[in-house]
């Protein structure tokens, strides 16, 4: 008859002995798969291809390329940075920071404004690079004469005053003579003050007495003409008397002696007359002392003072 009773139950040291020796053999196999997971090659993640170098970079070189720098050139490099925008004001924002630097660097950093896609940058570039250097400043901004925004050309004309150099002239007598709009015109005229080129003074003096043509449909077609802008006039009466070149004199004798012209046009043909200092314009100035015009007037006494200080009488 065969025995069916249990087996005997194992004892504790034999159980515990089986089980370490389970447990190795799955470890064995762990350590033998875990190489090849470990030799798989990693997952290519596209999005660094086009993460930016800037984030890419360890922030330990941004702190030494940061150390490495002076103060003024840290500012520089904020606004630097700016300028790649896409927003028209922070771009323009940026670029009046780097003139108000006053700095060659920070001008040399407005340069990529220049050809900025919106005008009003472009407008306050052309007043930030001013600090280059005149011969620089002249390269640069008398393409701009040309740009096809009346405030580009605007502004470009005054840096180029504040810039001073002779180079410019040429461009700036051209924008004096062709340029259609008025504003620009007398930008060039003021310029060329600035300047003081003596050759530019027949084209000034022509400026007083020039008459363009009229806006409007009717005056297209009958052509009409009318005075240069005032703005124009006053400005080139001014340039006249900074250039001291009496070239200028007769133009603004015929502008002082006419009592049909604005009062504001003959005061500043007055003043230009004293600087000037040519000894023909007394008896105009003399003429002058009653006009109607207080101030007027007052100009033509201070002019005397200069020309004939015994012949001067202060104005009732």
């Amino acid at each position: 008859m065969t025995d069916r009773r249990r087996p005997a139950a194992e004892s504790f040291p034999r159980a515990a002995a089986r089980a370490a020796s389970l447990a190795a053999c799955a470890g064995l196999l762990i350590c033998q798969q875990t190489p090849l997971a470990a030799a798989a090659p990693p997952r290519h993640d596209r999005r660094a291809d086009s993460a930016p170098s800037f984030f890419l970079t360890p922030i330990s070189n941004y702190s030494a390329q940061s150390a490495a720098l002076t103060p003024l050139q840290r500012r520089i490099e904020v606004e630097r940075r700016r300028l790649a925008s896409d927003d028209e004001e922070e771009r323009r924002e940026a670029v009046e920071r780097l003139g108000a630097m006053s700095h060659r660097e920070a001008s040399r950093a407005a340069t990529t404004a220049l050809a900025d896609r919106a005008a009003i940058v472009r407008a306050t570039a052309a007043r930030a690079v001013v600090s280059l250097g005149s011969q620089d400043v002249a390269a640069l901004l008398t393409p701009l004469l040309s740009d096809r925004d009346e405030f580009v050309r605007r502004e470009a004309a005054y840096a180029l005053g504040s810039a001073r150099n002779r180079e410019s002239v040429a461009a700036l007598v051209n924008l004096l003579e062709r340029d259609r709009q008025a504003s620009v015109r007398g930008a060039a005229a003021v310029a060329l003050g600035q300047i003081g080129e003596a050759t530019a003074a027949p084209a000034l003096a022509a400026a007083l007495s020039r008459r363009v043509r009229a806006s409007g449909v009717v005056a297209r077609i009958t052509r009409a003409r009318r005075d240069e802008d005032p703005f124009v006039r006053r400005s080139a009466a001014a340039a006249l008397g900074l250039l001291r070149s009496r070239e200028g004199v007769p133009a603004l004798v015929d502008v002082l002696s006419n009592e049909k012209a604005e009062d504001d046009l003959r005061r500043e043909a007055a003043v230009a007359l004293g600087l000037i200092g040519d000894p023909a314009a007394i008896p105009h100035q003399r003429a002058a002392l009653t006009a109607r015009d207080p101030h007027l007037s007052r100009a033509a006494f201070e002019a005397l003072r200069r020309l004939d200080p015994a012949g001067a009488v202060r104005p009732s």
